[in-house]
């Protein structure tokens, strides 16, 4: 496979595709002064607590108060609410928590009120980044991640990613953690570990020993609301989740940012540094199509080569999609049981990619086509969980119901992904909404690839807008008209129509009736 990074930096801030076979299934957005990022770190003061909730609103200095949870105190909550006080009044001189005191875990089935009072000063971690009308959910469990391992102050337990399925590599990867650990500091063996050398995963702790030091002297003299750790900045954060040997190619154009991708490179493949390529373009999503997969798939309607189409709706408590056929057709396959099952396994492919893609979280329902075999519904749930595995987000898929709806159930720590694919009609000068036109020729050519399949028109005159008609006609040797004609093998004629609006399109045959699609 063919595993390229994009970077594309511009005025607005950083935009990171991550390109599979040239496909976009991710696409990651750091703004100028973005804040509440997952991972970051405040001293937050506690306002008010919600006994009937057993959790607390916090204040560390967005609009709306953070949500933070009894059982998101961590068990390890007293021996850290001990330290903050010990370091806010000076006592706590150091980082190291080799001689500190250590507390009891608090009871799981505690009460809020019984670990924090009104006012309270506390550090707490973001875990989930505002969404909608709701501020920030906190953790007052702090990790600081790397690229190989987990911090997490206060614990003595080494825990390994369940991805790492080798049992000789996770004895061995478990043994060496224990052996360097600082005391009273757990570890997260993360999956990038397998495989990993002695002195990188050295290396990789003894930068989060770092980090969890500034952390304790940015705590010594902050004030609530403040900021006291940031989690490193979006290309970077990106870099360390994504980056392994198996990329063939990272696009750049800014040169600060691939000076800083090549110095990582050297850390984790010193061989491939040169897979790193600095560009002069202005905008490498233009240069890289990803603009056009970017609209395509963001869109209520999502289109498949195929002919096949999704319907993605967005509500308060869910994500709906419906998968629908369209003018889809396989002469191979004569059954239409079987030809369901085709449709909805390739759909399941595409939900799959856009569930990553536009970061889609809490329950999705797919409403699939109908299968009547229960082997068929079986075989699709089992295609979806395999497309699924490529994901990192936390997600559980549920079998189809009897009638034939299947739920997702997927981790939500950021808002979705969302992007505008509509843009102002030059018809009706804004008023309206239109889709865009990049995507018009895609459709155009959908319904020309389906009459030639159908098999009952030899040739077809195509009536469009006269700037379409220009555009698709546009070069005497080599334009689309010809090209379509060569693909599909069929007569076509484009004609132009001042009558017709401007994204307006009618299909005739040679006796002049209007063909219907």
């Amino acid at each position: 496979m063919n595993i390229e990074l994009v970077i594309n930096t511009t005025t607005r801030g950083v935009d990171i595709a991550l390109l599979h076979d040239k496909a976009l299934v991710e696409l990651h957005r750091e703004q100028v002064n973005q804040q509440y990022a997952v991972g970051d770190i405040y001293l937050g003061r506690v306002r008010k607590l919600i006994p009937h909730l057993n959790a607390a609103f916090v204040d560390v200095g967005y609009e709306k108060d953070a949500f933070l949870h009894y059982l998101d105190l961590g068990p390890q909550f007293a021996s850290f609410n001990l330290f903050t006080r010990r370091t806010i009044s000076g006592e706590q001189k150091s980082a190291d928590l080799l001689d500190f005191d250590m507390q009891p875990d608090i009871r799981k089935d505690g009460k809020v009120k019984d670990a924090l009072g009104q006012g309270y000063v506390i550090p707490v971690q973001v875990a989930k980044e505002p969404i909608s009308q709701k501020g920030p959910r906190l953790t007052s469990e702090i990790t600081i991640a790397g690229r190989y391992l987990v911090l997490v102050p206060f614990s003595n337990k080494v825990s390994l990613s369940s991805r790492i399925t080798d049992d000789a590599e996770r004895d061995r990867l478990r043994k060496l953690i224990q052996s360097i650990r600082p005391s009273n500091m757990g570890v997260i063996i993360r999956t990038q570990a397998e495989g990993t050398k002695v002195a990188e995963l050295d290396q990789d702790l003894q930068d989060l020993v770092k980090r969890w030091e500034e952390f304790h002297r940015n705590l010594r003299k902050a004030r609530p609301p403040q900021r006291i750790l940031g989690e490193i900045d979006k290309t970077s954060s990106v870099l360390r989740d994504l980056l392994n040997d198996q990329f063939t190619n990272i696009h750049v154009n800014d040169e600060q940012t691939a000076a800083m991708v090549r110095g990582y490179m050297k850390t984790i493949a010193p061989t491939q540094e040169g897979i790193v390529k600095l560009h002069k373009t202005p905008d490498l999503f233009d240069a890289f199509n990803i603009h056009r997969q970017i609209k395509s798939s963001f869109g209520k309607q999502v289109n498949l080569k195929s002919g096949a189409y999704l319907i993605v709706e967005h509500t308060e408590a869910m994500h709906v999609i419906d998968v629908n056929s369209g003018n889809r057709k396989n002469s191979t396959v004569k059954d239409q049981e079987e030809n369901a099952l085709q449709t909805n396994v390739e759909c399941a492919k595409e939900i799959a990619r856009l569930l990553r893609l536009r970061d889609m979280g809490g329950i999705i329902c797919i409403d699939f086509i109908d299968m009547q075999n229960r082997d068929n519904q079986r075989k699709l749930h089992e295609a979806l969980k395999e497309y699924m595995k490529e994901d990192k987000a936390k997600h559980n898929v549920l079998a189809p119901s009897r009638f034939g709806v299947v739920e997702i159930t997927r981790e939500r720590v950021k808002p979705v992904t969302k992007v505008t694919t509509t843009e102002k009609c030059p018809s009706c000068r804004g008023k309206g909404v239109v889709e865009a036109p990049v995507l018009y020729t895609d459709e155009l050519e959908s319904a020309v690839r389906f009459l030639s399949e159908e098999g009952t028109h030899k040739s077809i005159r195509l009536v469009v807008h006269p700037m379409v008609e220009a555009y698709l006609t546009k070069g005497f040797f080599n334009n689309t008209r010809k090209r379509w004609a060569k693909k599909y093998k069929l007569k076509l004629a484009i004609e132009a129509s001042t009558s017709s609006e401007f994204l307006e399109y009618h299909f005739y045959d040679t006796e002049g009736e209007e063909i219907s699609l």
